[in-house]
């Protein structure tokens, strides 16, 4: 039996800090934060117990922030360089290091993170963490990389626009600007780069723009991009080879999974490379991509990967159907379009790019996604990834500081976040909302992850034989299929109206032959509520059920 991949994708910044008292742009001492520390066997065993088998620690590695710790001899970041006053989890300064904000005494950092893989490992939980591939830090300089380890760009020839050896791309007697992006405080003591290396969102100008990510320098894999982008991949790139060290660096500190940041913006040629190499060493080492472009997700699986994120398609499907903007007969469109290598693909509602649920700019309340969720839990045997506050409905209203009121939980700002609290304090804390939501969750991923034919089944949208909206089945509002394993079948119905329905779900003769389903009445259990529904089964007739308003039916027979 393969286990479904059900990750927990959480900020350790954000999840133990206590702080109730946030100020804006808040320093580390006014707003605190969380520690690796936080993650105490108790809280792994509980989420462990929720159904997850992954947990995604966000913004491990050490990155450029405005906090001061030169004392234990982290060279100071200029802050004109440095989003936020924690700084972003992916403008990285050292890929061999651990953030020191995150340890409870920052000189033994990497001895915390040890002890963390342990835990996570005792509570049975596989451990993600992110590699960042395309862009570092400006300032990026490693001071914990091994004895002979050369640091990236300390051999350029920083004369070359581009090199196939040089790590970075420069721009030959250009200094940099920071017009578009001082600080005030950077004023005073300007940044100084020369020559201008290129941008990590490929902006090849001495003169990024103030949205640009102005922050952090693109890595050179290879790839001319001032000479029609031409590739020069043999000999193998300086960079190829210590990004790939990197990777096997982590691997054999205990990590699972990799989540590879901006994977498309990093040649599919250099992942075959770098996957083979560490998969050679640790085979069930799992690697993600953040891909949004749908014509290049085959070459990245192609590459290697095991999954992809699936935005684009099911997560923007899902959105737009749960604000009223698409029908979800659209859901059906979304997984046809990558069926072939849909157990490739991982859904998710929330993450830390996406605006959360509850905010204004979404859904403005998390009851109603509720059938959303079944609808990614419960399609398929691929992944899902659940975002820390999600389940309590974290409506992100806050403007922390360098991040805005813009519906997303701040990556770049010191911050205490109630939801995240409430959720190490524990369900007493939880408002009765909160506590009704927190359970839904908990019985969607239970019936998810145990039940035999949402794990393992086989798959079949009832959505084409339902489209001409009969007996109550609105096919804009309702979504139905079947998950079965031959022996056990489910009939899962979503609901996306704000009223109970009673619908009848057309099922086509094709499916009770292709799934070798028998008609005749039977004693449906809801793996959602407890209830038993009394349900007919007659190919190309109604089967009629009830389904709650914002919500889902999961009837197993």
């Amino acid at each position: 039996m393969k286990e479904k991949i059900t990750i927990y994708q959480v900020l350790p910044r954000l999840y133990g800090n206590a702080c109730t008292k946030n100020v804006p742009n808040g320093t580390l001492k006014q707003n605190g934060c969380g520690k690796m520390a936080d993650f105490t066997d108790a809280e792994l065993a509980r989420l462990r117990s929720f159904g997850f088998s992954h947990i995604w620690y966000t913004g491990l590695l050490e990155h450029a922030t405005q906090t001061d710790y030169s004392s234990i001899g982290i060279a100071k970041d200029h802050p004109a360089v440095v989003k936020g006053r924690a700084g972003s989890p992916y403008a990285i300064k050292d890929y061999y290091d651990i953030d020191p904000d995150l340890a409870v005494a920052p000189e033994k950092r990497m001895k915390e993170f040890e002890a963390l893989v342990r835990r996570t490992h005792k509570a049975g939980l596989m451990m993600v963490i992110d590699f960042v591939p395309n862009h570092v830090a400006r300032q990026y300089h490693s001071d914990a990389k091994p004895a002979r380890v050369k640091d990236l760009g300390e051999a350029d020839d920083m004369t070359m626009g581009f090199s196939a050896q040089n790590n970075f791309y420069y721009l030959p007697g250009q200094p940099l600007s920071t017009k578009n992006f001082d600080h005030a405080q950077a004023a005073r003591s300007p940044y100084k780069e020369y020559p201008a290396r290129a941008t990590g969102n490929d902006q090849f100008t001495a003169e990024p723009g103030e949205y640009d990510w102005y922050e952090t320098v693109k890595l050179n894999y290879g790839v001319d991009y001032c000479g029609g982008c031409a590739t020069h991949f043999d000999p193998v790139p300086d960079t190829w080879k210590k990004m790939t060290a990197i990777l096997l660096f982590w691997a054999k500190k205990g990590v699972d999974a990799f989540r590879c940041d901006m994977a498309e913006m990093v040649p599919a040629a250099f992942w075959s490379y770098a996957i083979s190499e560490v998969k050679k060493k640790h085979p069930e080492m799992i690697f993600i991509a953040e891909v949004y472009n749908p014509g290049e997700y085959r070459n990245y699986i192609r590459s290697g990967f095991d999954y992809l994120y699936d935005k684009v398609g099911l997560y923007d499907t899902l959105r737009a159907v749960v604000c009223g903007h698409a029908s979800a007969r659209a859901i059906t469109g979304a997984w046809q379009a990558v069926d072939d290598i849909r157990e490739h693909m991982l859904y998710f509602l929330e993450n830390h790019d996406e605006q959360r649920i509850a905010s204004v700019q979404f859904a403005g309340n998390p009851i109603t996604a509720r059938p959303a969720l079944v609808a990614a839990a419960c399609m398929g045997t691929n992944p899902l990834m659940i975002y820390a506050g999600q389940e309590l409905g974290e409506p992100a209203a806050d403007a922390e500081g360098f991040s805005g009121a813009d519906g997303r939980t701040t990556i770049f700002d010191y911050w205490g976040v109630p939801s995240l609290q409430k959720l190490q304090q524990g369900e007493m804390f939880f408002t009765p909302e909160e506590a009704e939501l927190y359970n839904y969750y908990h019985r969607v991923l239970t019936a998810a992850t145990t039940d035999e034919a949402l794990r393992d089944g086989m798959f079949y949208d009832l959505m084409y034989a339902n489209y001409d909206a009969q007996c109550g089945f609105n096919p804009d509002r309702h979504y139905a299929f079947l998950r079965t394993t031959g022996k056990e079948t489910v009939l899962v119905c979503c609901n996306f109206t704000d009223a109970e329905a009673t619908v009848g779900i057309r099922i086509p003769a094709h499916a009770f032959t292709f799934l070798s389903m028998k008609s005749g009445v039977v004693s449906a259990c809801d793996l959602l509520s407890g209830e038993t529904q009394t349900i007919e089964l007659k190919p190309d007739a109604h089967t009629t059920v009830s389904v709650p308003a914002h919500s889902a039916v999961m009837l197993r027979w």
